[in-house]
């Protein structure tokens, strides 16, 4: 007993006796110092016989079995729903009582859970932890990441009942299936056209209300910093070559290629080799026949994004590039430049 409370008045007088060697952080009890190694040396002594999941403490490995036991001690009193842990219970009741206890510092939105705080605040600092490591691409969500994988491996594990048609993705599906049953839950009010998907309904509307869509807006803040660096004009990476000058790094280092002729991304079908990894991807398409972008009107695929963007135009009415000698307006840059060759006398094909 006395061993115990000389151990117990260090919490008192602040004395910290045990110090990790990894980390320099401190423990009065020689105990807690030996658990906090674990988290250095990767050590989970304690194993789950029923599927062999490991746990750094006891504790956690008991609450772990009680997902094969089917066991769930803590029930919320206002629904009669029960949990294996009462932190998930405590967790739940907020959606009785309200509380959001987790509050957002640049937008004063509130959240039930720690997790869900920490995700929105992605969308303020652009942070994209999870990175695909094909072709760098990277996601907010770890769930997005997985869904973008299927387009490397090939996997589409969502076939359409009615057709041979499958998707990476259920949501992709639900859309696709709209095509068969003919249902357009989006009318235009001012022309009555009918929209299968609402992104379709909502760039169809621009045309009525005369708003730009190709305005800029950016749901980060880091994006838009990003992105104004082309209204001021700023330049501050130059190429010590040739003088041109670039807003981004990562755009001088591709440049730099052109000088130095290399080309480190290879296609493993043909040998044929690109500066840049995007360009390699898309090429490999040429060998895959892999069209990932598909039109959610009418199921048309692309293997270029631009390509869809383009395409669906001919579904929303949208002709964004006009003739400045004539009312004339057209859906591609590419028709515009030939039909101002009428005006201009220049012969289309030489």
């Amino acid at each position: 007993m006395e061993a115990k409370h000389i151990t117990h008045q260090k919490v008192h007088h602040g004395k910290q006796s045990y110090r990790c060697s990894e980390c320099d952080k401190a423990f009065t009890v020689k105990g807690k110092l030996i658990k906090h190694q674990m988290f250095h040396t990767g050590e989970k002594p304690y194993q789950c016989p029923e599927c062999d999941k490991v746990f750094l403490a006891k504790k956690g490995l008991i609450t772990h079995q009680k997902v094969h036991t089917g066991e769930k001690p803590y029930q919320c009193s206002e629904c009669d729903k029960a949990f294996t842990t009462k932190s998930n219970l405590i967790v739940h009741e907020r959606l009785h009582t309200g509380e959001k206890p987790y509050q957002c510092s640049e937008c004063d939105k509130a959240f039930t859970q720690k997790s869900h705080l920490i995700n929105h605040q992605m969308f303020h600092t652009g942070e994209k932890p999870n990175q695909c490591s094909e072709c760098d691409k990277a996601f907010k969500w770890k769930s997005e990441l997985f869904a973008h994988q299927r387009i490397h491996v090939g996997e589409r594990p969502y076939p359409c009942s009615e057709c041979d048609k499958a998707f990476t993705q259920r949501s992709h599906l639900i859309k696709h299936q709209r095509i068969h049953v003919g249902e357009k839950p989006y009318q235009c009010t001012e022309c009555g056209k009918d929209f299968t998907h609402k992104e379709n309904f909502i760039s169809h509307q621009m045309i009525h209300t005369g708003e730009k869509p190709h305005q800029k807006a950016f749901a980060e803040k880091a994006k838009l910093i990003r992105h104004q660096v082309v209204h001021t004009g700023e330049k501050p990476y130059q190429c010590s070559e040739c003088g041109k000058s670039f807003t981004v790094k990562t755009n001088l280092i591709r440049h730099q290629r052109v000088h130095t002729g290399e080309k480190p991304h290879q296609c493993s079908e043909c040998g044929k080799a690109f500066t840049q990894k995007s360009d390699l991807v898309v090429h490999q398409r040429v060998h895959t026949g892999e069209k990932p972008y598909q039109c959610s009107e009418c199921g048309k695929a692309f293997t270029h994004k631009s390509d869809l963007v383009a395409h669906q135009r001919v579904h929303t009415g949208e002709k964004p590039y006009q003739c400045s000698d004539c009312i004339k307006a057209f859906t591609r840059k590419s028709r515009l430049i030939s039909h101002q060759k009428v005006h201009t006398g220049e012969k289309l094909y030489q």
